[in-house]
């Protein structure tokens, strides 16, 4: 008889102790007869974070011989806060499973056994997510298709006629009502193979936030792993706790440098920057569409012209591979 498999489970903070640690109890709950550890990064916060949420681990009774709080030492981004915990605990133990939780994201019941039960029953399987669902109930689309040339023009212009054209290429899928294969996942909860890993190699840390998850996923289909979406698993996703991205008024430098490097990396210059002219010239439809039919806007205050200086920015720089980290008030917004 083999051995049962083993999970770690990452969840990494910033700025969110409170809510950090009642997704870190529902995962221990989830975890109960399942033979693992879950780590908690605090991504550099600098508010008190880390002490705060050492001193409630250390007399909750879910925590004990469970839960190990780490800090990173610096706020280097999804990617990097999550490699740490993940390199950190594997240096331990090679554990069989990864499983990536959101600090706003908490596990239903049987969530993660049923993540783990996929990746038992499917050897070709290298990454598995759940289905996500907000505080009201209602779904999140957290299943894609690889971002292209032809979808980057489709989700700018937001025209019908265009998007059943191009449907084939709509990035968001339609709302999966049983488990199947798709291009990628959000990272909110996400399990992933260790060999998978070892194999491609963790996130890429020059992503500080967004697109991270797509490159992941895209480098695991490359090597011939499938990536699905389990209906079974289900988790509820508050959302943007920590980016604040509701909020935005202006879409961040890290956003636009994380794109760049995704087309960039992924399919070459001229790629990517066809790929922004396809979204200017979708935007630009959009834009007459709203004078139009007086549609509200839906983008953030000068996206276009931020997404054009940012490209022609980089142009200047030869395309450096390496975007530059946020600043403090960036990252904290």
């Amino acid at each position: 008889m083999s051995a049962a498999p083993s999970l770690l489970a990452v969840i990494l903070n910033w700025r969110t102790p409170e809510m950090t640690l009642k997704a870190a109890e529902a995962a221990a709950h989830e975890m109960a007869g399942i033979d693992g550890q879950i780590v908690i990064v605090d991504n550099d916060s600098g508010d008190g974070s880390f002490e705060q949420m050492h001193a409630a681990l250390a007399s909750a009774h879910w925590a004990q011989g469970r839960v190990e709080l780490v800090q990173s030492g610096r706020n280097g981004g999804f990617g990097a806060g999550n490699n740490f915990g993940i390199r950190h605990a594997l240096a331990q133990r090679a554990y069989d499973y990864i499983y990536i939780l959101n600090s706003d994201a908490f596990p239903g019941a049987g969530s993660i056994a049923a993540l783990i039960a996929h990746l038992e029953d499917t050897p070709d399987c290298g990454f598995a997510g759940s289905y996500i669902h907000g505080e009201d109930g209602a779904p999140h689309f957290t299943a894609f298709r690889f971002p292209s040339i032809w979808s980057e023009l489709e989700g700018a212009a937001r025209i019908g006629a265009i998007s059943r054209l191009l449907s084939r290429y709509v990035v968001p899928l339609p709302l999966p009502q049983a488990t199947k294969r798709v291009d990628w996942l959000a990272g909110a909860s996400m399990m992933m193979r260790r060999q998978v890993l070892e194999e491609i190699g963790l996130f890429d840390e020059r992503f500080f936030l967004y697109f991270e998850e797509t490159d992941l996923c895209l480098r695991a289909r490359r090597a011939g792993w499938r990536v699905d979406y389990v209906r079974a698993s289900e988790v509820m996703h508050i959302g943007s706790v920590s980016t604040g991205m509701k909020n935005w008024q202006r879409m961040p430098q890290y956003w636009f440098d994380s794109r760049q490097h995704y087309f960039r990396k992924n399919h070459g210059t001229a790629y990517a920057v066809a790929a922004t002219v396809a979204h200017v010239v979708g935007g630009l439809l959009w834009k007459l569409r709203r004078v139009v039919g007086r549609k509200p806007r839906r983008d953030p205050e000068h996206f276009l012209r931020d997404l054009v200086v940012h490209a022609l920015r980089r142009a200047k720089t030869k395309g450096a591979e390496i975007p530059a980290l946020p600043t403090q008030q960036e990252a904290a917004q």
